[in-house]
């Protein structure tokens, strides 16, 4: 018997997308490549775009981020679109989003709060789910007296000391407080374990290497490409925010472990930096970090800055260049005369040219990454049964690549770089003198 489907889902909700060019705006950036980003970012929470559009913006009104004049205007066009949605790509104060949203008479959503809500979809692991909840409760916390309509009630008081007794926004905003301590403290747990799993891996001993980069850089593809795994890999921002981790064999015979976390973004909300650090200390304690970069894309040096500035607020400096490792993707993109040019440019940069897609360039890569691991010059140590701390400390700050019981002790071989190995010999000075004989 032939049934006739249903489809109850609900049609998408129409969006208007507004970048506001600011004075003071990125410079590395043109306002139509600010607002196709914005563009696909409100594609990504599948919202139906139904129109652009860039406003000049040069004295900021504090109640509503635009003049009086822009903002009638702009209500106009959420009127004739019969928009659900008006994407203000910019941050949003809670009182000029309260505004806004009781002019235009829509949802009113600023770059954070979206980039946000793409997070809440695509988080997947109780971990990212915990990381993307406390971001937002953070997000949410000045904004209650928007989100909230019963905000003017009171509750009473108890006996002859009530008194007018605590607002409903006291109420919600010391529940939402409480939920943060919560998380709070439920991902300090998530980092220790990461920690231990790190210490773990480091005894094995296999080094380390992550990807990063601008979202829809390619980095799943590349990862799948690295590794034979099959992670999700799309054109679209932010596909992935779940770390993944997979073995990397190397050309030397040799393994690695590469992990593969959430893309950045320009702009990036703080708050997400904040809550994905137990994420993100998986780049920060790698052995070596791949900057995976579209380089087919015109925007290709301006995201480059922008996930230069997120590795330095996660703790990776851009002085420990021996680490960091471009890879410039998508050379599948380019015409023969852009890939000379680009070819010539990464020989002057010691970028990586490569095509996931493809496979072109992998093998160089394989090579460059096998090269970073294997660079610091090995040196074996002697160590005596009260020599524990001295071992830990090698497993931190070194790479163990041999371990052997003898009668003598206990013999380590390590490659430690020059630095690790100045303070190893400033820590242990009996100890850097009783290397053992290669």
């Amino acid at each position: 018997m032939k049934t006739n489907s249903i489809d109850h889902r609900a049609p998408p909700l129409g969006a208007l997308v507004i970048h506001p060019a600011r004075p003071r705006s990125n410079a590395a950036r043109s306002p139509g490549e600010r607002l196709e980003e914005a563009v696909g970012l409100a594609m990504a929470l599948d919202l139906e775009v139904r129109e652009g559009l860039i406003v000049p913006v040069r004295t900021l009104s504090p109640s509503t981020l635009f003049g009086s004049g822009k903002v009638a205007e702009l209500q106009d066009r959420c009127r004739d679109l019969a928009v659900d949605v008006a994407v203000v790509d910019d941050a949003l104060t809670p009182v000029q989003q309260r505004n806004l949203e009781r002019v235009w008479q829509v949802k009113v959503i600023d770059r954070t709060g979206l980039i946000l809500e793409i997070f809440a979809r695509r988080a997947r692991t109780a971990e990212g789910r915990l990381q993307v909840e406390l971001a937002r409760l953070d997000y949410e916390r000045s904004r209650l007296v928007r989100t909230w309509t019963h905000l003017e009630r009171q509750r009473g008081g108890f006996g002859f000391l009530g008194g007018p007794g605590e607002t409903q926004i006291e109420a919600d905003r010391r529940l939402l407080l409480d939920r943060i301590v919560k998380l709070k403290a439920d991902l300090a747990d998530v980092r220790r374990t990461r920690s231990l799993q790190r210490h773990s891996r480091k005894k094995a001993p296999y080094p380390s290497v992550a990807l990063v980069g601008y979202t829809n850089a390619g980095k799943s593809t590349l990862f799948n490409r690295l590794t034979g795994a099959a992670v999700i890999a799309k054109s679209m921002l932010f596909a992935t925010l779940d770390p993944t981790l997979r073995r990397l064999p190397l050309p030397s015979g040799r393994s690695a472990i590469l992990s593969d976390t959430v893309g950045f973004v320009s702009d990036l909300p703080h708050e997400l930096v904040e809550a994905f650090r137990a994420t993100l200390d998986e780049v920060r304690e790698a052995d070596v970090i791949l900057h995976v970069r579209d380089i087919a894309s015109a925007d290709s040096e301006a995201q480059s800055q922008d996930v230069a500035a997120v590795l330095a607020e996660i703790g990776v400096k851009p002085d420990e260049g021996r680490r960091v490792l471009e890879v410039w993707n998508k050379a599948d993109l380019l015409d023969a005369d852009a890939r000379d040019a680009v070819d010539a440019h990464a020989v002057g940069r010691g970028a990586v040219v490569v095509s996931a897609s493809t496979g072109d360039g992998i093998e160089g890569l394989f090579q460059r990454i096998a090269g970073l691991i294997d660079e610091d010059p090995e040196r074996t140590f002697q160590l005596g049964p009260a020599d524990g701390e001295a071992l830990a400390w090698l497993y931190r700050h070194g790479r163990v690549t041999d371990r052997r019981n003898s009668d003598e002790g206990l013999t380590i071989t390590a490659r430690l770089d020059s630095q690790a190995l100045g303070r190893f010999e400033q820590m242990r000075p009996d100890l850097a003198g009783r290397m053992a004989a290669e």
